[in-house]
């Protein structure tokens, strides 16, 4: 059997979709919000943080002002440079293999994530995911240059083209409806995983939703008998 994919290159959103750095998100934020005299979120609230921009979800979350936002982004980052990017992170189950099984199918592959950037080129080397990606693209450092997801999705899809891939039938993978929201801005369709942090209605306008990895490769690959 060979495979082929109905997409001319696949797009991935990483925390939550890739990779489970969830542990670690909970440690970071507890210790920031809590040096800022706010009250520290339980692990049942990460949907509220994991996905968007952090510079947002500050403000979203907690009510602060966009400089104290920047304050806030600014001490959680130097928490993460403390512990390492990588740390407590992990990939979620099967979607290693998905990301194997495309590029043995010859399809180009890219992040698209709103995490900073440095921290995805991190990520992607430590499990070894790196080689499979054409381009490599998440936030700017300060989360507000580039950070919305529509203009990451693009910036992804300049990479991809640049380098010579057809980008004419691209898909976002992605686990929270700003992925979504980002896509359709875009003209680019969204498969919605539900491993991820987010609530069941963040799915509409969802191009298909994959509960388990199985169902994602399905949606990614066709199996073609050999002649």
């Amino acid at each position: 059997m060979t495979a082929r994919s109905p997409w001319t290159c696949v797009l991935w959103d990483v925390d939550g979709t890739l990779v489970d750095a969830s542990e670690g998100i909970l440690r970071r934020l507890t210790i920031a919000l809590e040096h800022f005299g706010k009250r520290a979120p339980t692990r049942e609230e990460l949907v509220h943080w994991i996905g968007p921009p952090m510079f947002e979800s500050f403000q979203v979350n907690v009510g602060m002002t966009p400089d104290e936002s920047s304050d806030a982004v600014a001490y959680y980052r130097s928490l993460s440079r403390g512990d390492g990017y990588t740390t407590g992170a992990k990939l979620f189950p099967g979607v290693e293999q998905i990301v194997a099984d495309l590029a043995a199918a010859g399809v180009p592959q890219a992040t698209a994530s709103s995490k900073p950037e440095n921290q995805v080129v991190a990520l992607m080397h430590h499990f070894g995911l790196a080689p499979a990606m054409t381009a490599i693209v998440g936030a700017s450092a300060d989360e507000r240059t580039l950070s919305a997801k529509s203009d990451i999705v693009a910036e992804a899809l300049r990479q991809l083209a640049a380098a010579g891939v057809d980008t004419s039938r691209p898909v976002l993978i992605g686990d929270r409806h700003h992925d979504i929201a980002g896509g359709a801005e875009q003209g680019v369709p969204v498969v919605f995983v539900r491993w991820g942090f987010s609530w069941p209605h963040e799915s509409e306008g969802a191009q298909a939703v994959a509960e388990t990895p199985d169902q994602l490769r399905a949606l990614l690959l066709i199996e073609d008998a050999d002649a």
